[in-house]
């Protein structure tokens, strides 16, 4: 039955989810544009020019829908993770004073590095965060597992960055795209391997809910969707498909966080809370999901429209 705490936790998911897909593409350029030579750079960041700061609107929605739907969850996550959160927001805002100067100032060597330092520091943060909670805040902030995941994310990234501008490139910097991509797709399987192997060893909870034999039987197709699309991915950078590699580099991102997801389910605080018990009274839920029918339609209307407006290749730089 559809509650008010599930609608809620549903959109809280879906914000996080858009923000870490369309932003994942603007951090993983960003990293990629370490060793692109100036031309270069100047076009892939034309890819992220037109949409990159609308991505993050998900971001804040996700976090004010959390604060007003969930503000025990709120407070307590914020309490253990408030310092990385805020060096992220830091170096969220240092990416986009580099991606102004970085196309407007004469001498871009300094601003390409800024760029590639604080895209590899928030792909990094986001994925020590999403270790921690994982793991549950009872552990040291850097540890193996959180560490183990801080460096898969940016992998992940840099393979969603490489698909996209093979979708939005042409020539040499396609070219090398795709030899880049067929590298990656080894390291994200390699990463995304020993995220899978450890994180039902560092909780038992998630040890014995993917094991269970009752459950074993309906999340095994999710490993298998999974290979298929590395499989498939390999075959579509082999031949060279575009359009096929993008999106097969987006279906790698949504299957293991859909086992995130039902991996915590229904806990909020993880282990320790579930979104039931951290839920707002039932009147504030019920008068934020009147604002909430109005702009999340609103949100993916102008999402959709940005992407498809500034679809197909890239023919120019683009600048403010």
């Amino acid at each position: 039955m559809l509650t008010l705490e599930l609608f809620w936790i549903s959109i809280i998911g879906f914000c996080v989810f858009m923000y870490v897909l369309l932003d994942g593409f603007t951090l993983g350029i960003g990293i990629l544009n370490f060793n692109l030579t100036t031309k270069d750079a100047k076009t892939a960041l034309s890819a992220v020019l037109p949409t990159w700061d609308g991505n993050q609107t998900w971001l804040v929605l996700g976090a004010a829908s959390l604060y007003g739907a969930f503000p025990k969850a709120f407070a307590i996550l914020m309490s253990k993770l408030y310092f990385p959160l805020i060096f992220m927001v830091i170096c969220l805002l240092l990416r986009g004073v580099c991606l102004e100067f970085f196309l407007k100032a004469k001498s871009t060597a300094k601003w390409q590095a800024l760029l590639w330092v604080s895209s590899l520091i928030i792909s990094l943060t986001q994925g020590l965060i999403l270790g921690n909670f994982i793991e549950g805040f009872d552990q040291p902030f850097f540890n193996l597992f959180s560490i183990l995941c801080g460096i898969s994310l940016p992998v992940g990234y840099l393979l969603l960055g490489s698909t996209r501008l093979i979708l939005k490139t042409e020539g040499a910097l396609r070219e090398s795209m795709y030899d880049l991509s067929k590298k990656l797709i080894f390291y994200v399987a390699l990463c995304m391997f020993f995220v899978s192997i450890a994180t039902p060893i560092v909780d038992s909870y998630v040890f014995k809910f993917w094991f269970s034999w009752h459950n074993l039987i309906f999340l095994i197709w999710l490993p298998i969707v999974t290979g298929l699309l590395f499989i498939n991915l390999y075959f579509a950078l082999k031949n060279k498909c575009d359009f096929r590699s993008f999106w097969l580099s987006i279906g790698l991102f949504i299957c293991p966080y859909i086992g995130f997801v039902i991996s915590l389910y229904p806990y909020l605080v993880p282990f320790e809370l579930s979104f039931y018990e951290c839920a707002a009274p039932e009147s504030t839920l019920e008068f934020i999901t009147i604002g909430a029918v109005i702009l999340l339609p609103t949100l993916l209307g102008y999402t959709f429209y940005s992407y498809y407006t500034f679809k197909g290749k890239i023919k120019e730089h683009l600048s403010y």
